[in-house]
């Protein structure tokens, strides 16, 4: 019995990130649905502007960043903490240079695409390979969360582009409703294997943030605009309190992925 327990400990690495189970993409949604209500609290219904909303956001990502790398394993709590800052300082940013700068949703997003494919390339140069949810390194987990932080704030100009009247003009239940299909497709590849798993992990990453940029605003724009019109404030924070639910009653997500050595 002990011999087996040591063969296990010397034969496994623990990860810094969680199994990409089922349960991790319906909390990583939570999490980007939140940083779009959170985000638009701050900037819009706190009226801080998109511009010191993302300086205060970006503080906030940067002392969860430097405790998560800082931590010498996996921290559930820590973790999606640090996903959601993400999200916030992608909403607000993405915010910024669409509404502040007037850039537009299209070359926002096509210059934030283009810097999601720079990361994922930097990555697969300087690593030899791209990771998903086996996070062992210190370089990977810089990686990792650049690509997260980057593909945040491009699913939120995507999912603006999408709903938006200057854009495809889907709105918010038809924007939701494209995404969800197009998670789908990924789903589909992934389980008939048509395609390498970590090039499926980040598109459907980048794909889930802008299905909660547009569930967020379901939620919370007036009904003259699609919306159910509930509280920014109050609709962030139910979202929070599913999220921690779901966390704590799902094991795998409490422990990190098993990485053979």
């Amino acid at each position: 019995m002990g011999a087996q327990s040591a063969g296990r400990v010397v034969g496994e690495t623990l990860s810094k990130a969680p199994p990409a189970i089922a349960m991790f993409w319906l909390v990583k949604i939570l999490a980007t649905t939140a940083g779009e209500t959170g985000g638009d609290a701050v900037s819009m219904s706190l009226k801080l502007g998109y511009v010191a909303a993302t300086l205060i956001f970006l503080g906030f990502f940067l002392v969860t960043l430097i405790s998560q790398v800082a931590a010498r394993r996996y921290h559930p709590w820590t973790y999606w903490l640090l996903v959601v800052a993400t999200t916030l300082v992608g909403t607000t940013t993405s915010d910024m240079i669409d509404r502040t700068f007037h850039l537009g949703y299209v070359k926002s997003s096509g210059l934030l695409l283009t810097l999601v494919v720079i990361v994922l390339i930097a990555w697969r140069v300087t690593a030899g390979r791209i990771e998903s949810d086996k996070i062992i390194t210190r370089r990977d987990e810089i990686f990792y969360w650049l690509t997260i932080l980057v593909s945040n704030t491009l699913g939120t100009a995507l999912g603006d582009f999408t709903a938006d009247d200057t854009g495809l003009n889907l709105g918010f239940e038809w924007g939701a409703a494209l995404f969800l299909g197009l998670i789908a497709i990924v789903a589909v590849i992934h389980f008939l294997k048509w395609a390498p798993q970590a090039v499926l992990f980040w598109a459907a990453y980048v794909l889930t943030r802008p299905l909660g940029a547009t569930l967020g605003d379901t939620l919370t724009k007036p009904h003259a605009e699609g919306g159910f019109d509930f509280g920014r404030i109050l609709a962030t924070a139910v979202i929070g309190v599913a999220m921690v639910a779901f966390v704590a009653l799902t094991p795998k997500l409490r422990r990190p992925t098993t990485v053979d050595s």
